[in-house]
């Protein structure tokens, strides 16, 4: 498989598949990744990966996947809603003629002002022209046709558009109102005041009104216009529901389950309308409720097929969408950025010969969120230097990133190489966020096709020669099965006896990271593996014993007492897996909490001793006796134990959780003795000696 870090992809005027010579450079000179340690790599995947991934915190457990979540969770919406009125969506209208007064009449009765709308409407009574910017599909055509209603009452006709406004003012003869739809206002000839001021002189002779719509990217020249911002679509839903159902009626409605959950959609007019008539229809017992069932998901199937589909959509524009749906609910620059890469391979694939072209300063923030039915607010990302402040794009539909990389994948099969591509460049990214995104999109492109994820993808990540691309292939996995893809648990069993090195690693990985959703399962393949070892292993012990070590560690630390008692019972009679314990418990000691830094093991023992809890108190003092009795493991032990007594010296519980721990573990004379002498010879970072140790050792009474 191809290795290309994201942040050295091709310039865009540039072939994307080749490699410059000063790219191969960079590469020889960069450092290699070092390979990221267990726990922190879950933290990582907690913290960058979609909302389901929670499922894997054992605190988070409640969290449930009633179905797939990709992104965003939950129903409420905050900021813009982007919606339209009237009819669905139309192409572009290239003739002029009246607008028909039924349409008209139609209109005025589900119309429903707005602030944006207020704007629009002074400002088209005070210069007879208004600029109405928004997406085709934000309603701005029928928001136009409104506004010339309001003010004029009387003839409303349309424009077909001309090369330029200056050629417009012969043809405003005819009625008191025009609408010029989708006006193509390109940097090369931007609308200018001049522009404006000459139609406004014309119109006044006339005593008519005009209003342009255009979209967000036409090049104004810092002209006045309006960005149209319309209701939310509950409103639109009810102006569409009282005619015929009645105020009661449409309170009867908007409780139903369908409804509540339809309306969190922010579905387009024409589906709003559409979905209005079947409410209706329930309101006069001609169905049942039941009949609306599905239908949010079908039309959020037809939006994206829509967008990914319309000839008049520029494909940096699809490529943003794409790009989107795989960092939804992430920083909105990491999304354009890598979206413009992703624009370059879909670009080369469209026509490998064309110099690809970004522009640099092109749409703004605001109008790529519009396009995308996105919403974008202030929040935090969690980085390794801690919270940092980030500008977070998501779509206003939870449901619309996943189904759009199920679309192009399986529906527009001509996007995968690009796509694979691009996805494997995101998973050499130096960012955790980066490369955690890369495994949730994998997993959720095996939900739609299996097979061909694993062949593009999670494959070439298992056997490359890089650990690091075998911990995206484990977390793309874990999260395919966190997703309900029934072959995932089949195939780790498989790969976790193989004799492939490479794969073996990554199901051993991907099996401590399923320990929460899956602990028996876990536990047993990785027990029953570790027995079945063969003699002739013995010269990889190093690393086998490391990587099932990591994997009983994240199993230990996320699913707790069950794992714990086993770990424990497993030491005395079953020689086999007791090396693999005693280091799964060691590098489970050396983890602090995110909340106070202190030691997760001995934070729990202190827990457990002081609620009674005698089982969990007895199997990790069991353990720790082991550990210092172990001859390969006692010196590791010692050296834990002593950073546990120096950040006692600093942290009052702490000492107070090893007061009670010690006695317990010094039970037996060799252990008395090899802690007796750490308490007697620890120096704190001066040089001094340890005021906890002697207090300790005062405890103890081993002075």
């Amino acid at each position: 498989m191809s290795r290309e870090t994201a942040g050295s992809a091709a310039p865009a005027g540039e072939q994307p598949p080749q490699e410059t010579e000063q790219k191969q450079e960079e590469q020889a000179e960069a450092p290699e990744h070092k390979r990221q340690e267990a726990w922190a790599a879950r933290r990582a995947l907690i913290q960058h990966g979609p909302s389901f991934v929670m499922s894997l915190d054992r605190s988070a457990s409640a969290t449930q996947i009633g179905r797939d979540q990709f992104g965003v969770s939950g129903g409420n919406v905050h900021g813009d809603v982007n919606n339209y009125f009237g009819a669905a969506a139309e192409g572009p209208r290239h003739l002029s003629g009246p607008v028909r007064p039924e349409v008209l009449t139609e209109l005025t009765a589900v119309f429903r002002g707005c602030p944006s709308f207020e704007e629009a409407l002074a400002r088209l009574r005070a210069d007879r022209v208004v600029i109405l910017s928004g997406g085709r599909d934000t309603g701005r055509r029928s928001a136009a046709l409104m506004l010339l209603h309001r003010v004029t009452g009387g003839t409303l006709r349309t424009l077909d558009p001309p090369r330029s406004l200056s050629a417009l003012t012969g043809r405003l003869e005819r009625a008191e109102g025009y609408l010029l739809e989708n006006f193509a206002a390109g940097p090369g000839d931007p609308v200018r005041e001049p522009h404006l001021l000459g139609l406004r002189e014309r119109l006044e002779r006339s005593d008519a009104y005009l209003v342009i719509t255009v979209e967000p990217s036409a090049a104004l020249d810092d002209v006045p216009f309006v960005r149209w911002d319309p209701p939310p679509a509950e409103d639109m839903l009810h102006a569409h529901v009282t005619p015929r159902a009645g105020e009661t009626g449409w309170q009867g409605l908007c409780g139903l389950t369908q409804v509540k959950e339809f309306l969190a959609g922010q579905h387009q007019p024409g589906v709003i309308r559409e979905f209005a008539q079947r409410l209706i229809a329930v309101h006069r017992g001609e169905s049942d409720a039941r009949s609306l069932d599905g239908y949010s998901e079908r039309a959020v199937e037809d939006q994206v097929s829509r967008w990914l589909t319309d000839e008049q959509r520029k494909l940096l524009d699809k490529a943003f969408l794409l790009s989107l749906a795989v960092f939804d609910k992430a920083p909105y620059a990491v999304a354009a950025e890598l979206g413009d890469l992703l624009y370059a391979r879909l670009q080369h694939t469209a026509d490998p010969h064309e110099r690809v072209v970004i522009p640099v300063f092109g749409v703004s923030r605001e109008d790529r969120l519009r396009f995308a039915h996105a919403r974008g607010h202030h929040d935090t990302e969690v980085t390794e230097w801690g919270a940092v402040g980030q500008y977070v794009a998501e779509f206003q539909d939870e449901r619309t990133a996943r189904t759009l990389l199920k679309t192009a994948w399986n529906l527009h099969p001509s996007s995968r190489p690009a796509l694979v591509k691009w996805i494997g460049g995101l998973a050499e990214d130096r960012r955790p966020l980066v490369r955690t995104r890369a495994a949730s999109a994998t997993a959720l492109l095996a939900t739609a096709d299996f097979s061909s994820a694993m062949a593009h993808l999670v494959e070439p990540w298992a056997d490359d020669d890089d650990p690091n691309s075998w911990l995206t292939a484990a977390n793309a996995l874990t999260l395919a099965h966190l997703l309900e893809v029934p072959t995932v648990l089949p195939l780790l069993r498989d790969w976790c006896t193989g004799d492939m090195a490479s794969r073996r690693w990554t199901a051993i990985r991907a099996y401590g990271l399923l320990g929460p959703v899956e602990p028996e399962e876990t536990l047993d393949v990785l027990l029953d593996t570790i027995r079945g070892r063969r003699p002739d292993e013995e010269d990889e012990l190093d690393e086998s014993e490391q990587q099932f070590a990591d994997a009983l560690e994240l199993l230990l630390l996320a699913v707790r007492e069950p794992v714990l008692g086993r770990l424990a019972e497993n030491l005395a009679g079953d020689r086999p897996v007791r090396g693999y314990v005693l280091l799964a418990f060691l590098k489970a000691c050396g983890q602090t909490g995110e909340a106070h830094d202190r030691p997760l093991i001995l934070d729990w023992y202190a827990r457990a001793h002081a609620a009674d809890e005698s089982a969990t108190a007895r199997h990790l003092t069991v353990l720790w006796q082991a550990l210092l009795s172990d001859r390969t493991r006692n010196d590791e032990a010692l050296r834990t134990l002593a950073g546990w007594v120096r950040r006692a010296d600093a942290d009052p519980e702490t000492e107070s959780a090893l007061t009670a721990l010690l006695p317990a573990i010094t039970a037996e004379p060799p252990n008395e003795r090899r802690v007796g002498h750490l308490l007697r010879t620890l120096r704190d970072a001066a040089g001094s000696p340890s005021p906890s140790a002697a207090r300790l050792l005062d405890h103890l009474s081993l002075s």
